[in-house]
């Protein structure tokens, strides 16, 4: 069995946020992608980078009306 204790859901979360926003940057340190591969699960890394990058492009489409509107 494994003796590794169990993420509290909340903290796992913000470990997911943090970990999706680094990798998109491109920050994301070795340790932290070695933990990151490790989980059981890539369900919540996908999810949370299909969010990151939805709100990337909504804030992007955002600033692009904000620019172009005609005053």
């Amino acid at each position: 069995m494994d003796s590794e204790k169990k993420t509290p859901p909340k903290k796992q979360k913000t470990h997911v946020a943090i970990s999706v926003i680094a990798a998109l940057f491109g920050v994301q340190s070795e340790r932290n992608r070695q933990q990151d591969f490790n989980q059981q699960s890539p369900r919540p890394f996908i999810i949370g980078g299909i969010i990151a990058i939805g709100l990337f492009v909504a804030l992007l489409i955002t600033i692009t009306i904000l620019v172009t509107a005609k005053h």
